[in-house]
């Protein structure tokens, strides 16, 4: 059974909330078992509307949750 956009954004948060040193997207899609293209539409979602911060650490980009707690 697929879960929902809606479900796996409420996931994606809530693992964003859990980890404050921030995270991937290639860790965010091992840790809910989605799609790798999956996580980055999700992000785009969340960071148009304010709620993460995401910074670059060379390659890579470390996503925050930046919203409300």
């Amino acid at each position: 059974m697929h879960q929902r956009t809606m479900d796996k954004k409420e996931l994606v948060i809530r693992l964003l909330k859990k980890n404050t040193d921030g995270l991937t997207i290639i860790e965010i899609a091992k840790e809910l078992k989605v799609s790798r293209n999956t996580v980055p539409v999700i992000l785009a979602e969340l960071k148009g509307a304010g709620l993460i911060r995401i910074r670059p650490v060379g390659k890579a980009k470390l996503h925050y949750w930046g919203g409300r707690k």
